[in-house]
Parts: C-alpha cells; sequence; structure tokens
C-alpha cells in the first residue's frame, strides 16, 4: 500500500523503481520527512464551515402524542369492522347530467356575408357534381351502345360465339368461399374449457 501511495503521488512509472521514491519521501531513520507531500502533525486543520443552522427540536408533548395514537387505534378498528369494498374496474354509468335532453348546442350565428358566400359555394359545388354525373352516364351509356352493336355484328357471323360472349366468366371477379360444414350436434357433449390464467384484478378498499 505504501509503495503504490508513493507511485501515485509521484506519479512514478510502474516499472521504475521505488525505493529512491521512497528515500527522497522519508528520511534514512524512517521518518516521514518535511516535503510538498506531506504536511506537519502540528499543522492547523479547519473543516468545512457550517452553511445552515442546526435544526432545533421541538418539545412533544408526550400528553398529545399519546392522544393521537390513541385516535389512531380507534379508526384502524373502525376499519377492520367494515367489510371490504370491491372497486369496480370499469364504470359505465353516465352522469345524470350528460342524459338532459334539453342541453341542445344551437347553431353559431354567422354574419350575413358569410351566409351568402356559403350558399354560393354550395350551390357552385353542386353544379359541379350535376356536370360530373351527366358526364360518367353519358360515358356509360356510349359504351353500354357500343357492345350491344358489337354483339348483335357477332349474332350475324356466328350463333355459337354471340352465346359463349353472353356466358360471364368467373374469372374476371376471382372469388374463392367455404361456408360453415352443416354437421349434426353430438348429443350430450361437454365441450372442455381448457386451461387459461385468470388476470383479473381485484381492488379493496
Amino acid at each position: 500500500i505504501q509503495n503504490a501511495a508513493a507511485r501515485v503521488l509521484t506519479k512514478t512509472r510502474q516499472r521504475a523503481h521505488i525505493t529512491p521514491v521512497l528515500i527522497s519521501l522519508m528520511g534514512v531513520d524512517g521518518h516521514v520527512s518535511q516535503g510538498p507531500w506531506f504536511a506537519s502533525v502540528l499543522t492547523l486543520k479547519t473543516s468545512a464551515p457550517l452553511r445552515a443552522e442546526p435544526k432545533k427540536k421541538k418539545k412533544v408533548d408526550p400528553r398529545r402524542e399519546q392522544m393521537v395514537r390513541e385516535r389512531l387505534k380507534k379508526k384502524l378498528k373502525k376499519l377492520e369492522r367494515v367489510p371490504p369494498e370491491l372497486i369496480p374496474i370499469e364504470d359505465f354509468t353516465t352522469p345524470a347530467k350528460y342524459m338532459d335532453e334539453t342541453r341542445v348546442r344551437g347553431a353559431p350565428q354567422l354574419p350575413f356575408e358569410e351566409s351568402e358566400r356559403r350558399a354560393l359555394l354550395l350551390k357552385e359545388w353542386s353544379r359541379y357534381k350535376q356536370t360530373q354525373h351527366r358526364a360518367e352516364m353519358e360515358a356509360v351509356g356510349l359504351a353500354v351502345e357500343a357492345q350491344r352493336e358489337a354483339l348483335e355484328e357477332l349474332r350475324l357471323e356466328s350463333e355459337e360465339l354471340y352465346q359463349a360472349a353472353l356466358r360471364p366468366d368467373p374469372l374476371l371477379f376471382p372469388f374463392n368461399h367455404q361456408g360453415p360444414s352443416y354437421t349434426p350436434p353430438k348429443a350430450q357433449y361437454e365441450a372442455p374449457e381448457g386451461k387459461y390464467n385468470n388476470i383479473t384484478k381485484v381492488y379493496t378498499q
């Protein structure tokens, strides 16, 4: 320990000899020399100044403390007599003030300019959607008419191809569906409950 402390104080390497370092720190007779690393035993030592006043102990009346303890004991006895009441995990009871049907939120009063702007905007939107609907209906009508003319021309060419064209294509919208199997129930059959872990939390008051 002494060698390690001397190495740390003098910042000596680990491979260097420690004997000269000890001789420089200590005298030949083994007493500690007065160096920059060791102070004399007779030097004055001061402790850190106190930054706060020590707390003063309050005088407690033993009678008052005894009365507080008795009150706590009475309260504990009352709590032991009352059975514990379970606190519900989720409360779905709607407060009565929210079930009042007379509570109606009134519409905000808009200025005349804002109401006129909204009415004109709604009319413009209606005209746009009507034009869009007419264009879609016209496109659908043209497609149906072209399909009818193509089928008539195909029927003049070949009746077999015409019937094949009218047949629905099942691969156009692929859809696979497997319904439930209708099997008769087994008489006197009890389904097993299986293993489960009950993680329901229980609250006590």
